[in-house]
């Protein structure tokens, strides 16, 4: 099982600051996140689409030299930060079905997807995920044609029950889970049985560690914020032992978000300790799994 990170770790230094949030005294182009990428000592990379620059030809092409010369696994990742906005935007849709090929074009086998965020999710979900499957199942058609798998994403609107409706829904092996253990812990899904449910329907991972913050309310979604992966309340070596119990294909990508008060700042940090801790985790797995054969 292979270790990466998704770009999202950088936002801040992307030029996207939450309110409540310090803007940053450097900031990253997306030339330079590449250029970072290639000494970080990761398999993959999840590469969000709201910061690449540019989608003509050239440009995406460029991109996929550069991870190809880095032998570099990769997901292409659209959505951010409201998707389809639970079925309702049209042109989000005409927009993701365009993204399909940029996907190709970076050769990304797997794009994640977004149905819906959580502005809208206390919006009736059941109308949501009717549209949404329909919608899905016509992106996942032409996803085929280029080869590309659709994941779609909790982005703290449903919870496991409702994703795993949306794969037996659109019924394909083109769509599948890009699951996303914070998010889970968000919509206080316990993210060990949503793993149990998605396990053979995941495509792609992100890797959050969260713990509550005092002082914030319990209804804003940052209440639960990002620290490095295990200092946290999220069994992810737990998650991985699952995935890898179904023979998952993809790498496990660092996230971080809204990051704890007591990690302001410290997006580099974070994301090194919480690739160090991944690593050890594979390590691990990797001999569970040596011992169990043995055994």
């Amino acid at each position: 099982m292979k270790v990466g990170i998704d770009s999202y770790c950088y936002h801040r230094l992307f030029g996207e600051v939450y309110p409540g949030q310090n803007k940053p005294d450097k900031t990253l182009s997306f030339e330079d996140f590449m250029m970072k990428i290639g000494d970080m000592g990761i398999e993959g990379v999840s590469l969000e689409s709201c910061f690449i620059p540019r989608f003509d030809q050239a440009y995406l092409q460029g991109i996929r030299a550069q991870l190809d010369g880095m032998g570099m696994d990769r997901v292409y990742a659209w959505g951010h930060p409201d998707g389809l906005e639970g079925g309702k935007n049209e042109r989000a849709f005409d927009e993701m079905m365009e993204h399909i090929e940029y996907a190709s074009q970076i050769g990304a086998d797997v794009m994640r997807v977004v149905g819906s965020s959580l502005l809208f999710r206390f919006e009736p979900h059941a109308p949501q995920l009717e549209k949404l499957s329909h919608m899905f199942s016509e992106a996942t058609n032409l996803a085929k044609a280029y080869g590309v798998k659709l994941a779609v994403e909790n982005h703290i609107d449903y919870n496991s029950d409702e994703i795993l409706q949306l794969v037996t829904n659109v019924n394909s092996p083109y769509f599948g889970v890009n699951f996303d253990s914070g998010n889970f812990l968000r919509v206080l899904d316990d993210p060990i049985q949503a793993m149990e449910k998605l396990a053979p329907h995941v495509f792609a991972t992100h890797i959050k560690d969260l713990l509550p913050v005092r002082g914030v309310p319990v209804n804003e979604w940052y209440f639960f914020s990002c620290v490095p992966t295990g200092h946290g309340l999220i069994q992810n070596e737990k998650l991985a032992q699952i995935l890898k119990s179904h023979n998952y294909q993809g790498f496990l990508a660092v996230e971080i978000d809204f990051l704890h008060p007591d990690y302001t700042n410290q997006e580099e940090q974070v994301v090194k300790e919480s690739i160090k801790a991944l690593k050890t985790m594979v390590q691990n797995l990797e001999e569970w799994k040596s011992n169990s054969i043995l055994a």
